[in-house]
């Protein structure tokens, strides 16, 4: 199988990690990349905290996948209002 993958998410690890969670329970595989962590490890830093995490997933997965993100970032949205 040979796929291309597509970015879904760019954010705080905190949030990404949970959204990681989220694609999974919906069966939704995905590649996270900490670039700050990766750049810490590699003993430099490189990004911000608010925006280390990148989420990937399979262009198949890709629609489904950003309707789940925009879901969950609407009920966010609303509770905090």
């Amino acid at each position: 199988m040979n796929s291309d993958i597509k970015l879904v998410f760019t954010g705080s690890r905190v949030e990404g990690l949970f959204l990681k969670d989220l694609l999974y329970e919906n069966n939704i595989g995905s590649i996270v990349k900490d670039v700050f962590q990766s750049s810490v490890q590699a003993g430099w830093a490189d990004g911000l905290p608010e925006d280390t995490i990148r989420i990937f997933v399979e262009d198949e997965y890709f629609d489904e996948a950003k309707s789940i993100l925009e879901e969950y970032f609407t009920n966010r949205d609303k509770k905090q209002d």
